[in-house]
């Protein structure tokens, strides 16, 4: 992530509330801290850093068009009985990857017909552990219908609601950091990704980084969706564009092996 001149105000707060937290008497006892990585400030540090803006069906166009082409374009290139897979990256506090459950069971005719894996990935740790316990409040919920969520929430307290359990138990969350492939490689291949207003906060070489780790996550045949102003184009060549009725989204090509 990068924060330029114009984020100085957002970088120096950040870290004011780490100093406050650790009691940290100056910067440069707190920076000793963050290099000594004392009770792991490295990750917290990074965790006040993340920019969470999430809820639930959000660009919900890359939605329908999963519904109605994507799942289905991919089931024509596997083998019968093998699973679909899914990979919501970064999944902030679960909206995304819980939205993606949703839809397929309310969209989606096919849905009981085959194995569907949904897995959430962060870097932030905080937002995971969130994501885990799947409590939401009002404004996570404004794109929800009232049917929808007495359908798959309870509430839990005055504007505040838990996702069903069996629905918590359909997302597998993990922690990872997009540009670090010993992060993402162990994930293995999906064949959708959701990556969404993400790359926006990297720099050049980040975003082909990212890009490139991305690819490497996508199955032959696989697509990836990115945030509306987004365009994996003036990023990477290694994907091919793809419209549909419903949104534009990139694909791994079929049958091109990399070096």
């Amino acid at each position: 992530m990068v924060f330029t001149e114009a984020r100085r105000y957002f970088v120096e707060r950040r870290v004011d509330e780490r100093m406050a937290a650790t009691n940290a008497p100056s910067f440069a006892g707190y920076f000793a801290l963050v290099r000594g990585n004392i009770d792991s400030e490295v990750e917290k540090l990074i965790n006040a850093f993340t920019v969470n803006e999430t809820y639930f069906y959000r660009e919900d166009y890359q939605l329908a068009c999963m519904s109605a082409d994507l799942l289905n374009e991919r089931l024509r290139n596997k083998a019968f009985g093998e699973s679909l897979r899914i990979w919501s990256i970064p999944c902030s506090t679960g909206e995304e990857p819980y939205s993606i459950a949703i839809w397929l069971l309310e969209n989606w005719p096919q849905v009981d017909e085959h194995d569907v894996e949904i897995v959430g990935s962060d870097i932030d740790t905080d937002v995971l552990e969130a994501a885990r316990a799947g409590v939401f409040g009002k404004r996570a919920m404004t794109r929800l219908s009232p049917e929808l969520v007495g359908k798959y929430f309870g509430p839990t307290g005055p504007d505040q609601w838990q996702i069903l359990d069996d629905l918590r138990q359909s997302v597998r969350f993990t922690a990872a950091n997009v540009v670090e492939r010993t992060d993402t490689r162990p994930h293995g291949l999906f064949d959708i990704i959701f990556c969404r207003n993400l790359l926006i906060y990297f720099d050049d070489k980040s975003r082909r980084v990212a890009a490139e780790n991305l690819y490497e996550s996508l199955a032959p045949g696989g697509y990836i969706c990115l945030g509306h102003s987004e365009s994996m184009s003036r990023i990477s060549p290694l994907f091919e564009v793809c419209r549909f009725a419903d949104a534009i989204v990139y694909r791994r090509p079929l049958g091109v092996k990399r070096d």
